[in-house]
């Protein structure tokens, strides 16, 4: 059974997937669209969220996630003032392995993880793949379908299919 601890004015609007055996601890004034009637440009029905045994998934404060997925085999942390745009999946898991032997054993092996961390002030446009092992600087922006694979400094527009970098942010 999930571990949910979550702050004053979290806030879903629609009906929210969660599942696993994980911790979940959520921060103040959090909100969740889980539905095209509240986001209707994320193609995805509803939020998704699992968080496997002994992971654990953190979001802080004043974030705002629509439509998205969040697969937490171990450890994803996103932090104040984020926003998640529609239909972004969020992954820390590889959820197979790459070689063959390793997919046909049941259960599974060889599956690599590794943490995802998103800082402050960062802005994920719609339908963009954040993968296993990144982290994503304060402040910077993700566009819109972009498939983040390696780390994203502070204060940076990224964006495309890989991801690459496309200006900095001036404060």
């Amino acid at each position: 059974m999930l571990d949910i601890t979550y702050g004053k004015k979290f806030v879903v609007k629609g009906s929210l997937f969660l599942k696993g055996k994980g911790q979940i601890k959520i921060g103040n004034n959090v909100t969740i669209n889980s539905s095209h009637l509240y986001n209707p440009i994320g193609g995805q029905e509803f939020t998704s969220i699992v968080v496997e045994k002994d992971a654990s998934l953190v979001i802080e404060n004043n974030v705002g996630i629509s439509n998205s997925t969040i697969y937490c085999s171990k450890s994803i942390l996103i932090e104040d003032y984020v926003l998640i745009g529609g239909n972004c999946k969020i992954y820390d898991t590889n959820f197979h392995s790459i070689y063959v032997r390793h997919r046909k054993n049941v259960p599974e092996t060889d599956i690599k993880s590794s943490p995802v961390i998103i800082r402050s002030g960062v802005f994920i446009g719609a339908g963009s793949i954040i993968l296993k092992g990144v982290e994503i600087g304060k402040n910077s922006v993700i566009g819109a379908g972009s498939v983040v694979s390696k780390n994203i400094p502070s204060n940076e527009v990224w964006g495309g299919n890989p991801v690459k970098f496309i200006k900095k942010i001036k404060n």
